[in-house]
């Protein structure tokens, strides 16, 4: 038989188990939930107020669908700056068709053509699409960058981490093609052709990336209303 010291250490021992189980099992549970809900186990928990709640959330959704319609905006005013050049181009062309004498000119098909076509150009520059076209892309610029940044943080404070994956990549895609856009302007301006053609490939690339990359947004959206609360 066990004296008393004896059962006294054997229920003790028995209670340290038991209770190293119960921790164990506790710790199990943890890490099945930070699996399962990586957005609830990581979160800041309220600590950082207004920065995890909806309407922060909902800042960058809201801004970038302003700037969507920016973008194609912009596009639209590029394409009328750029007729002005090409309008030039043919009147330039056409003079060189007309007849040298002037009477017989002045009655021609081409003098006529070259009379619609200077009527369209003046029209064109009447628009001021250049410094439109400019002051829609600065807008983008400037606030595109913000908001793809605040956006990034707004995720981390809300969920502790980010999520690589389309939207993410569509997004950095983007600004990317924002600044690289925007670099050309200096040779633009000087009548680089070539750095024409190609700010205007970048722009098509950066319209169909940022049209490519909506649903994905929206789906983010969603998650926003079901993880998060006002305000």
């Amino acid at each position: 038989m066990r004296d008393g010291g004896d059962v006294i250490e054997t229920a003790r021992i028995e209670a340290d188990g038991d209770a190293r189980a119960r921790a164990a099992v506790s710790a199990l549970a943890l890490v099945g939930a930070t699996a399962v809900m990586p957005e609830a186990a990581h979160a800041a928990g309220g600590a950082y107020g207004l920065f995890e709640g909806r309407t922060l959330a909902l800042l960058h959704p809201a801004g970038l669908a302003g700037l969507y319609g920016v973008t194609l905006y912009a596009g639209w005013l590029g394409l009328q700056w750029r007729k002005v050049r090409t309008v030039g181009d043919e009147i330039s062309a056409l003079k060189k068709t007309m007849p040298a004498d002037a009477d017989a000119a002045a009655g021609s098909a081409a003098a006529k053509q070259m009379d619609e076509l200077t009527a369209t150009r003046k029209e064109l520059i009447a628009g001021k699409f250049k410094d439109k076209h400019a002051n829609a892309g600065y807008l983008l610029l400037a606030m595109g960058v913000t908001l793809a940044v605040e956006g990034c943080v707004n995720t981390y404070l809300r969920t502790g981490k980010l999520f690589p994956g389309p939207h993410l990549f569509a997004g950095a895609g983007i600004t990317v093609l924002w600044a690289m856009a925007a670099g050309l302007v200096p040779e633009m301006e000087k009548g680089n052709q070539k750095a024409r053609d190609l700010h205007i490939a970048l722009n098509c690339v950066n319209v169909a990336l940022f049209t490519w990359q909506i649903p994905t947004g929206l789906e983010i959206v969603g998650k926003v209303f079901q993880f998060t609360s006002w305000p």
